[in-house]
């Protein structure tokens, strides 16, 4: 296959930031996606409607001209909610949904929920006002290899909350692990989950082996390959619980490149790219416009895109950083080759 044809793709979870690196990024998830769920992990976070639609603002305003890219706000779940904000946001045509941090489990997510069952009231508001919630899904417990996080995290709390609220619809964020597909799998119709392109792509050792990778270094963290394999089968199924989510998540390269880096790949230069790499690997192009087009409208109940995109197998070389000398991201393959490239 020379050249491949898809409905406009949307990504429903990416990390844009804001401020600078915000106008160095967004071009590139403009380019390609339609829509994408815009993750609310900002310092401070996006806790409330207006502070959600003010940075929605910001995003508009940094757009390329012309473009028609649409974000989609959501809003960061803490203990402080208050139900009167999520009755807000279910009124809002621009917030789509909740996003839940275990405190401590990632990038920004101190502000994030340290007794899960302590918001219970806050998950049956969701449930009522049918907010879907979007779930970091590990746990944070300092005695839990880092490597077992999201297991335990579906074995000890995702199913106590699916048991619950059988009706909230929930979104597994960036799945690593076969218990998590398993999981998402056997669950109601209310479960989804998002995929990755480094997940699919990568296993640890490409973190590890032969030296420490930090511009692989994400979270969850890369497993070891039985778990890649289940990601490729249910990315590749044609099931409509798993879509595209890309976790993209710009740093600069000073703060991934140090004694303690920052968790996150920057995938959004090529993000469609990358997956199709992953799934002419996998012999299953055929199966990239659900994944990629239709399954994530489909489960957060806006109508798919009509506009298309079109690939073509060309290798290019991706640059070793962008932004500037002085503020530079170092993008996922920087100085490899990929070998499709957006018409």
């Amino acid at each position: 296959m020379k050249t491949l044809t898809l409905i406009k793709p949307d990504d429903w979870h990416i990390h844009i930031r804001n401020g600078a690196v915000l106008k160095t990024v967004l071009p590139h998830t403009a380019k390609q996606f339609a829509r994408a769920i815009i993750m609310p992990n900002l310092k401070p976070p996006v806790t409330t409607v207006a502070q959600a639609l003010a940075y929605r603002d910001e995003i508009l305003q940094a757009l390329p001209l012309r473009s028609s890219f649409t974000p989609l706000m959501t809003l960061y779940l803490t203990a402080q909610t208050a139900v009167s904000e999520i009755k807000k946001a279910a009124d809002s045509e621009y917030i789509h949904a909740f996003k839940m941090y275990p405190a401590g489990a990632t990038t920004n997510s101190d502000a994030g929920v340290a007794n899960i069952s302590g918001i219970y009231p806050l998950l049956a508001a969701l449930e009522k006002n049918d907010l879907p919630l979007l779930i970091h899904g590990e746990v944070t417990d300092p005695n839990c290899d880092i490597f077992d996080r999201e297991r335990q995290f579906v074995d000890s709390t995702l199913t106590k909350i699916t048991n619950n609220f059988p009706n909230l619809r929930i979104v597994l964020e960036h799945v690593t692990t076969t218990e998590a597909v398993d999981f998402v799998i056997n669950a109601g119709s209310n479960m989804a989950a998002t995929i990755t392109p480094q997940h699919l792509l990568y296993n640890r050792n490409a973190l590890l082996a032969g030296g420490l990778r930090p511009h692989y270094y994400c979270l969850p963290i890369l497993k070891r390959e039985s778990h890649r394999q289940s990601l490729i089968k249910a990315a590749t199924s044609g099931n409509p619980k798993f879509f595209l989510g890309t976790d993209s998540a710009p740093h600069l390269t000073h703060t991934k490149e140090n004694a303690c880096g920052c968790a996150g790949c920057y995938s959004a230069h090529a993000a469609i790219e990358l997956y199709a790499e992953a799934f002419e690997h996998a012999e299953a192009l055929d199966k990239l416009e659900g994944f990629a087009s239709f399954y994530g409208a489909d489960f957060y109940r806006l109508p798919r895109n009509t506009d298309t995109i079109s690939l073509t197998k060309t290798s290019w070389r991706v640059p070793l950083y962008y932004g500037d000398e002085a503020n530079n991201i170092t993008p996922l393959k920087a100085g490899e080759e990929i070998n499709w490239k957006i018409l």
